[in-house]
């Protein structure tokens, strides 16, 4: 992997916390050739992430990426933590276990080595507020699976470390996007959760099956978001006026669809209809099946979109 992106060399990664995330993280960090020292508290984690690794090494082969960094499962923190040029923080999201974990990475690495949580809704200043050197940690929130799905929402507040985390996860193929300032759910999480709240409201409302909502997005809007974000594609949808002739003509009629967007109740018979719509949807494939599914298409889409190479940043997104 080239270290062009990035002023001080990253050669040793410790991943703290081997759950989905920071399996494939891993994962993703031992294809580029970089060595891992991971731990995790949990008794059968070691096999979950050396499971998880046989099964991901494929899909990255499969899109260029077959480096063979070396991997160390450490059952301590202090020997996990040791050697390490850059970390990976990937403990479950509890604020207070995430700020006291937070707290002993910092006493335990050098000041210059970036530590890197992963967090999907927590403010960083809160998660910090323990550590003697705050400004070496940033938020790197992955969407999941990170050695598949490119996306890396960065908070931080220092300048530098922040370009020096995004240079990194350029150099692992990865589309770094930097807040400038922290908000609950980053970007992508609140996009998400938009989206699923109508979605949710929907089946609420009685408006359509599960799996026809589904159906709607992923044959819809999902497959033109997959190649440009809503501002853009609104911007397409303006004709030859672009964005400004949308606004005029057709901004109205957005704001009459915002105006009755819904807010569903998560109570019994809502959970109850979302679940049995996921069942039937389904249709018996196991979740396991389901992900494999899921991540067959990913490589595919990496591949026929041109970004199939992980060790290349997208040239302009």
């Amino acid at each position: 992997m080239s270290n062009e992106h990035r002023p001080d060399p990253i050669r040793t990664v410790a991943v703290v916390g081997c759950g989905t995330v920071g399996a494939s993280w891993t994962a993703l960090f031992l294809a580029h050739g970089l060595d891992v020292r991971a731990t995790d508290p949990s008794p059968a984690a070691e096999e979950r992430l050396r499971r998880f690794i046989d099964r991901a090494r494929p899909q990255l082969a499969a899109l260029g990426c077959s480096g063979e960094g070396a991997l160390h499962f450490a059952t301590g923190l202090a020997d996990a933590l040791a050697g390490a040029d850059f970390v990976q923080e990937n403990a479950p999201e509890n604020e207070d276990l995430k700020r006291r974990l937070l707290a002993e990475i910092d006493g335990l690495v050098p000041p210059g080595v970036i530590v890197a949580g992963s967090t999907s809704s927590l403010l960083r200043s809160r998660l910090v507020a323990d550590c003697r050197h705050p400004k070496r940690h940033i938020s790197a929130h992955p969407f999941n699976p990170p050695h598949l799905v490119p996306l890396v929402e960065i908070v931080g507040e220092d300048d530098d470390v922040v370009a020096r985390a995004a240079n990194f996860y350029r150099g692992l193929g990865r589309r770094p996007v930097v807040l400038a300032k922290e908000m609950a759910g980053h970007i992508a999480n609140r996009l998400s959760s938009a989206l699923w709240r109508e979605a949710v409201y929907l089946v609420e409302q009685g408006v359509a099956s599960v799996a026809d909502i589904d159906a709607a997005m992923t044959h819809g809007p999902g497959m033109r978001w997959a190649i440009m974000g809503p501002h853009m594609t609104y911007h397409l949808g303006g004709g030859e006026g672009g964005i400004e002739h949308y606004l005029s003509h057709l901004g109205p009629s957005q704001a009459r669809r915002w105006a009755s967007l819904g807010t569903p109740v998560f109570d019994d018979a809502t959970k109850r209809a979302l679940v049995d719509g996921v069942r039937d949807e389904a249709a018996g494939r196991s979740v396991a099946e389901l992900e494999a599914e899921r991540d067959r298409a990913l490589v595919g889409m990496l591949r026929l979109l041109g970004r199939a190479d992980p060790s290349q940043a997208p040239p302009h997104e």
